[in-house]
Protein backbone atom coordinates (compact mmCIF):
# COMPACT_ATOMS: atom_id res chain seq x y z
CA UNK A 1 0.00 0.00 0.00
CA UNK A 2 2.82 2.31 -0.34
CA UNK A 3 2.62 5.72 -2.06
CA UNK A 4 4.37 6.27 -5.01
CA UNK A 5 5.13 9.56 -3.99
CA UNK A 6 7.83 8.05 -1.77
CA UNK A 7 9.71 6.43 -4.32
CA UNK A 8 10.54 10.48 -5.13
CA UNK A 9 12.25 11.10 -1.39
CA UNK A 10 15.41 12.93 -1.67
CA UNK A 11 18.00 13.82 0.30
CA UNK A 12 18.56 17.28 -2.30
CA UNK A 13 15.04 18.30 -2.03
CA UNK A 14 11.52 18.51 -0.22
CA UNK A 15 8.60 16.66 -1.33
CA UNK A 16 6.39 18.89 -3.40
CA UNK A 17 2.57 19.11 -3.49
CA UNK A 18 0.16 21.31 -5.61
CA UNK A 19 -3.48 21.78 -3.31
CA UNK A 20 -6.07 22.25 -5.35
CA UNK A 21 -8.70 24.60 -3.18
CA UNK A 22 -12.02 24.18 -4.82
CA UNK A 23 -14.88 26.71 -3.76
CA UNK A 24 -16.40 25.04 -0.73
CA UNK A 25 -13.98 23.19 0.72
CA UNK A 26 -14.07 21.95 3.99
CA UNK A 27 -12.01 23.74 6.06
CA UNK A 28 -11.15 20.94 8.13
CA UNK A 29 -10.62 18.63 5.54
CA UNK A 30 -7.67 21.00 4.54
CA UNK A 31 -6.62 21.52 7.91
CA UNK A 32 -6.24 18.04 8.81
CA UNK A 33 -4.54 16.71 5.90
CA UNK A 34 -1.90 19.56 5.37
CA UNK A 35 -0.96 20.71 9.33
CA UNK A 36 0.70 17.17 9.33
CA UNK A 37 3.34 18.19 7.11
CA UNK A 38 3.85 21.18 8.28
CA UNK A 39 4.58 19.59 11.67
CA UNK A 40 7.19 17.22 9.75
CA UNK A 41 9.13 19.94 8.77
CA UNK A 42 9.37 21.68 12.34
CA UNK A 43 10.02 18.39 13.78
CA UNK A 44 12.90 17.28 11.65
CA UNK A 45 14.15 21.11 11.27
CA UNK A 46 14.26 21.04 7.68
CA UNK A 47 12.02 21.19 4.96
CA UNK A 48 10.61 17.60 3.51
CA UNK A 49 7.63 18.89 2.75
CA UNK A 50 6.94 22.43 0.33
CA UNK A 51 3.21 23.41 -1.01
CA UNK A 52 1.37 25.76 -3.43
CA UNK A 53 -1.88 25.99 -3.81
CA UNK A 54 -4.45 26.36 -6.54
CA UNK A 55 -7.40 27.17 -7.70
CA UNK A 56 -9.20 27.16 -10.29
CA UNK A 57 -9.08 30.78 -12.17
CA UNK A 58 -6.32 31.87 -9.71
CA UNK A 59 -8.26 33.94 -7.82
CA UNK A 60 -8.61 33.20 -3.98
CA UNK A 61 -10.52 29.97 -2.87
CA UNK A 62 -13.64 30.26 -0.26
CA UNK A 63 -13.77 27.95 2.04
CA UNK A 64 -16.86 26.29 3.02
CA UNK A 65 -17.17 29.02 6.03
CA UNK A 66 -16.33 31.65 4.11
CA UNK A 67 -12.94 32.27 4.76
CA UNK A 68 -10.57 33.02 1.85
CA UNK A 69 -6.95 31.44 0.91
CA UNK A 70 -4.77 33.28 -1.35
CA UNK A 71 -3.89 31.00 -3.78
CA UNK A 72 -0.13 30.81 -6.09
CA UNK A 73 -2.23 30.49 -9.10
CA UNK A 74 -4.46 28.61 -11.01
CA UNK A 75 -5.12 25.54 -13.30
CA UNK A 76 -3.21 27.75 -16.27
CA UNK A 77 0.04 27.68 -14.21
CA UNK A 78 3.33 25.25 -14.59
CA UNK A 79 3.15 22.60 -11.84
CA UNK A 80 6.00 21.60 -10.38
CA UNK A 81 4.58 19.11 -8.17
CA UNK A 82 5.13 14.95 -7.03
CA UNK A 83 1.48 15.05 -6.38
CA UNK A 84 -1.82 17.16 -6.56
CA UNK A 85 -4.23 17.02 -3.82
CA UNK A 86 -7.88 18.13 -4.75
CA UNK A 87 -9.84 19.20 -1.99
CA UNK A 88 -13.69 19.47 -2.32
CA UNK A 89 -16.97 19.85 -0.54
CA UNK A 90 -20.67 20.55 -0.31
CA UNK A 91 -22.56 18.75 -3.52
CA UNK A 92 -19.89 17.55 -5.90
CA UNK A 93 -22.39 17.02 -8.64
CA UNK A 94 -22.80 20.62 -8.39
CA UNK A 95 -19.39 21.44 -8.82
CA UNK A 96 -18.75 22.67 -12.56
CA UNK A 97 -15.04 23.15 -12.06
CA UNK A 98 -14.24 24.35 -15.78
CA UNK A 99 -10.86 22.67 -16.99
CA UNK A 100 -10.37 20.15 -14.12
CA UNK A 101 -10.63 16.76 -15.21
CA UNK A 102 -8.44 17.78 -18.04
CA UNK A 103 -5.62 19.32 -15.92
CA UNK A 104 -6.27 16.33 -14.13
CA UNK A 105 -5.26 13.81 -16.74
CA UNK A 106 -2.68 15.92 -17.92
CA UNK A 107 -0.73 15.41 -14.11
CA UNK A 108 -1.96 12.12 -14.37
CA UNK A 109 -0.25 11.29 -17.71
CA UNK A 110 3.03 13.76 -16.39
CA UNK A 111 3.57 10.96 -13.90
CA UNK A 112 2.01 12.65 -10.83
CA UNK A 113 0.71 11.19 -7.68
CA UNK A 114 -3.28 12.52 -7.81
CA UNK A 115 -5.05 12.33 -4.66
CA UNK A 116 -8.28 13.71 -3.39
CA UNK A 117 -10.30 14.93 -0.21
CA UNK A 118 -13.82 14.76 1.03
CA UNK A 119 -15.41 15.46 -1.79
CA UNK A 120 -12.41 15.63 -3.79
CA UNK A 121 -12.36 11.47 -5.02
CA UNK A 122 -15.63 12.62 -6.61
CA UNK A 123 -13.69 14.68 -9.28
CA UNK A 124 -10.84 12.52 -9.62
CA UNK A 125 -13.89 9.86 -10.71
CA UNK A 126 -15.26 12.66 -13.09
CA UNK A 127 -12.40 12.92 -14.68
CA UNK A 128 -11.72 9.01 -15.53
CA UNK A 129 -8.96 8.53 -13.34
CA UNK A 130 -10.55 6.20 -10.87
CA UNK A 131 -11.39 3.53 -13.30
CA UNK A 132 -10.98 0.09 -12.12
CA UNK A 133 -9.29 1.14 -8.85
CA UNK A 134 -10.10 1.05 -4.98
CA UNK A 135 -11.47 4.34 -3.62
CA UNK A 136 -12.83 5.97 -0.53
CA UNK A 137 -15.08 8.91 -0.19
CA UNK A 138 -16.72 10.83 2.66
CA UNK A 139 -19.79 8.41 3.69
CA UNK A 140 -22.26 11.69 2.64
CA UNK A 141 -21.53 11.49 -1.04
CA UNK A 142 -21.43 7.43 -1.22
CA UNK A 143 -25.23 7.07 -2.79
CA UNK A 144 -23.68 9.57 -5.37
CA UNK A 145 -20.48 8.20 -5.77
CA UNK A 146 -21.34 4.59 -6.44
CA UNK A 147 -24.22 5.58 -8.52
CA UNK A 148 -22.00 7.66 -10.66
CA UNK A 149 -19.29 5.56 -10.94
CA UNK A 150 -19.86 2.07 -11.06
CA UNK A 151 -16.27 1.12 -12.53
CA UNK A 152 -14.83 2.42 -9.37
CA UNK A 153 -14.23 -0.37 -6.80
CA UNK A 154 -16.01 2.26 -3.34
CA UNK A 155 -14.77 0.96 0.29
CA UNK A 156 -16.18 2.70 2.96
CA UNK A 157 -12.53 3.44 4.35
CA UNK A 158 -10.94 6.14 5.87
CA UNK A 159 -8.53 6.37 3.17
CA UNK A 160 -7.08 4.69 0.53
CA UNK A 161 -4.14 4.23 -1.46
CA UNK A 162 -4.67 2.40 -4.96
CA UNK A 163 -1.01 2.95 -7.04
CA UNK A 164 -0.70 6.25 -8.07
CA UNK A 165 -4.05 7.31 -6.55
CA UNK A 166 -5.22 8.46 -3.29
CA UNK A 167 -8.60 8.92 -1.70
CA UNK A 168 -9.61 10.26 1.72
CA UNK A 169 -12.50 10.65 2.89
CA UNK A 170 -11.74 14.48 4.78
CA UNK A 171 -12.43 15.81 8.14
CA UNK A 172 -10.03 13.94 10.56
CA UNK A 173 -8.72 10.82 8.60
CA UNK A 174 -6.41 13.54 6.61
CA UNK A 175 -4.38 13.26 9.68
CA UNK A 176 -4.24 9.59 9.75
CA UNK A 177 -3.48 9.63 5.99
CA UNK A 178 -1.01 12.08 6.64
CA UNK A 179 0.75 10.09 9.57
CA UNK A 180 0.62 7.16 7.28
CA UNK A 181 2.09 8.93 4.54
CA UNK A 182 4.77 10.39 6.56
CA UNK A 183 6.01 7.28 8.22
CA UNK A 184 6.49 6.06 5.12
CA UNK A 185 8.27 8.09 3.69
CA UNK A 186 10.88 9.31 6.13
CA UNK A 187 10.36 7.33 9.78
CA UNK A 188 7.34 6.23 12.26
CA UNK A 189 8.98 8.21 15.35
CA UNK A 190 8.73 10.98 13.01
CA UNK A 191 5.07 10.44 12.07
CA UNK A 192 4.30 9.58 16.29
CA UNK A 193 5.74 12.99 17.22
CA UNK A 194 3.44 14.47 14.57
CA UNK A 195 0.56 12.76 16.15
CA UNK A 196 1.65 14.10 19.72
CA UNK A 197 2.05 17.33 18.58
CA UNK A 198 -1.82 17.40 17.33
CA UNK A 199 -2.73 15.28 20.27
CA UNK A 200 -3.56 12.46 18.21
CA UNK A 201 -1.12 9.72 19.41
CA UNK A 202 -2.60 6.87 18.04
CA UNK A 203 -3.63 7.30 14.21
CA UNK A 204 -6.26 4.81 12.83
CA UNK A 205 -6.07 2.59 10.22
CA UNK A 206 -6.47 2.61 6.68
CA UNK A 207 -9.34 0.46 7.06
CA UNK A 208 -11.04 2.20 10.06
CA UNK A 209 -14.89 3.10 10.08
CA UNK A 210 -15.53 7.04 9.41
CA UNK A 211 -18.53 6.47 11.58
CA UNK A 212 -19.12 5.39 14.77
CA UNK A 213 -20.75 2.10 15.18
CA UNK A 214 -23.86 0.70 16.68
CA UNK A 215 -22.95 -0.11 20.50
CA UNK A 216 -21.07 3.56 20.34
CA UNK A 217 -24.22 5.17 19.02
CA UNK A 218 -26.38 3.57 21.60
CA UNK A 219 -24.20 3.17 24.86
CA UNK A 220 -27.35 2.19 26.80
CA UNK A 221 -28.06 -0.56 24.73
CA UNK A 222 -27.81 -4.41 25.81
CA UNK A 223 -26.61 -7.37 23.40
CA UNK A 224 -30.37 -7.88 22.78
CA UNK A 225 -31.08 -4.49 21.39
CA UNK A 226 -27.89 -4.02 19.68
CA UNK A 227 -29.02 -7.34 18.04
CA UNK A 228 -31.69 -5.86 16.59
CA UNK A 229 -30.68 -2.45 16.16
CA UNK A 230 -27.78 -4.42 13.84
CA UNK A 231 -30.27 -5.93 11.81
CA UNK A 232 -32.28 -2.40 11.02
CA UNK A 233 -29.25 -0.73 9.80
CA UNK A 234 -28.44 -3.47 7.28
CA UNK A 235 -31.89 -4.11 6.58
CA UNK A 236 -33.06 -0.67 5.07
CA UNK A 237 -34.45 -1.60 1.53
CA UNK A 238 -36.03 -4.15 2.79
CA UNK A 239 -37.57 -3.72 6.29
CA UNK A 240 -37.47 -6.61 8.56
CA UNK A 241 -40.97 -7.24 10.57
CA UNK A 242 -40.87 -7.18 14.61
CA UNK A 243 -41.15 -10.20 14.97
CA UNK A 244 -38.22 -11.16 12.11
CA UNK A 245 -35.84 -8.81 14.72
CA UNK A 246 -37.23 -10.30 17.54
CA UNK A 247 -36.00 -13.61 16.30
CA UNK A 248 -32.38 -12.20 15.90
CA UNK A 249 -32.84 -10.80 19.11
CA UNK A 250 -33.88 -14.27 20.58
CA UNK A 251 -36.69 -12.60 22.55
CA UNK A 252 -40.60 -11.95 21.78
CA UNK A 253 -41.80 -9.61 20.30
CA UNK A 254 -43.42 -7.90 23.69
CA UNK A 255 -39.60 -8.55 25.28
CA UNK A 256 -38.16 -6.45 22.24
CA UNK A 257 -40.78 -4.08 22.63
CA UNK A 258 -39.66 -3.39 26.49
CA UNK A 259 -36.14 -3.34 25.83
CA UNK A 260 -36.68 -0.57 22.85
CA UNK A 261 -38.67 1.43 25.58
CA UNK A 262 -36.28 1.12 27.97
CA UNK A 263 -32.86 1.00 26.42
CA UNK A 264 -33.76 3.23 22.95
CA UNK A 265 -36.72 5.34 24.35
CA UNK A 266 -38.99 4.72 21.94
CA UNK A 267 -40.60 1.68 20.00
CA UNK A 268 -38.97 -0.76 17.67
CA UNK A 269 -41.38 0.57 14.91
CA UNK A 270 -41.23 4.12 15.52
CA UNK A 271 -37.14 3.59 16.02
CA UNK A 272 -36.88 1.87 13.05
CA UNK A 273 -39.10 4.25 10.76
CA UNK A 274 -36.64 7.10 11.85
CA UNK A 275 -33.77 5.32 10.56
CA UNK A 276 -35.14 4.84 7.19
CA UNK A 277 -36.39 8.75 7.03
CA UNK A 278 -32.90 10.13 8.28
CA UNK A 279 -31.18 7.86 5.33
CA UNK A 280 -33.72 9.02 2.99
CA UNK A 281 -32.86 12.47 3.54
CA UNK A 282 -29.02 11.68 3.42
CA UNK A 283 -29.69 10.39 0.28
CA UNK A 284 -32.04 13.11 -1.11
CA UNK A 285 -29.42 15.80 -0.16
CA UNK A 286 -26.59 14.12 -1.73
CA UNK A 287 -28.28 12.54 -5.10
CA UNK A 288 -30.34 13.20 -7.69
CA UNK A 289 -32.42 10.23 -7.49
CA UNK A 290 -36.13 10.67 -7.96
CA UNK A 291 -38.31 10.73 -5.11
CA UNK A 292 -39.72 7.25 -6.27
CA UNK A 293 -36.30 5.84 -5.94
CA UNK A 294 -35.41 7.23 -2.79
CA UNK A 295 -38.45 5.73 -1.48
CA UNK A 296 -38.20 2.49 -2.79
CA UNK A 297 -34.24 2.72 -1.29
CA UNK A 298 -35.64 3.29 2.12
CA UNK A 299 -38.21 0.35 2.77
CA UNK A 300 -41.21 2.30 1.01
CA UNK A 301 -43.42 0.65 -1.32
CA UNK A 302 -45.76 3.81 -1.99
CA UNK A 303 -44.43 7.17 -2.47
CA UNK A 304 -47.30 8.86 -0.55
CA UNK A 305 -46.97 7.00 2.32
CA UNK A 306 -43.18 8.16 2.18
CA UNK A 307 -43.72 11.48 1.61
CA UNK A 308 -46.51 11.80 4.71
CA UNK A 309 -43.95 10.38 6.88
CA UNK A 310 -41.04 12.45 5.78
CA UNK A 311 -42.75 15.45 5.79
CA UNK A 312 -44.11 14.47 9.81
CA UNK A 313 -39.93 13.77 10.65
CA UNK A 314 -38.45 16.71 8.92
CA UNK A 315 -41.06 19.54 8.49
CA UNK A 316 -40.28 19.64 4.32
CA UNK A 317 -41.58 17.41 1.10
CA UNK A 318 -38.82 15.29 0.67
CA UNK A 319 -37.79 17.90 -2.50
CA UNK A 320 -37.46 20.77 0.07
CA UNK A 321 -34.26 19.09 1.77
CA UNK A 322 -32.05 19.17 -1.37
CA UNK A 323 -29.70 22.41 -1.24
CA UNK A 324 -30.91 24.43 -3.29
CA UNK A 325 -27.87 25.46 -5.26
CA UNK A 326 -24.27 24.53 -5.02
CA UNK A 327 -21.47 27.14 -3.40
CA UNK A 328 -21.31 30.74 -4.75
CA UNK A 329 -19.10 33.14 -3.61
CA UNK A 330 -20.59 35.75 -1.10
CA UNK A 331 -21.59 38.82 -3.02
CA UNK A 332 -18.86 41.70 -2.47
CA UNK A 333 -21.24 44.80 -2.66
CA UNK A 334 -24.61 45.93 -0.68
CA UNK A 335 -24.44 46.91 2.52
CA UNK A 336 -21.36 46.93 4.71
CA UNK A 337 -18.89 46.49 1.55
Amino acid sequence: MNCPIHDLVTPARPIELALVLIDGFALMSYAAFVEPFRAANVLAGRALYRWRHVSLDGAPALASNGASFLVDGGLDAPVAADAVVVFAGGDPREIAAPGLSGWLRAQDRAGRVVAGVSAGPYLLARAGLLDGSRATIHWDHRDAFEQDFPQVAHEEALYVIDRRRMTCAGGMAGMDAAARLIAEAFDADLAARVGDWFIHPDPRPADGPQRQGIPARYPGAGPRTLAALGAMAARIEEPLTRAELAGRAGVTVRQLERLFAREVGEGVAAHYLRLRLDRAAQIMRTTGLPVTQVALACGFRASSHFSSAFRARFGVAPREIRPAHPFTRPSTTGAGS
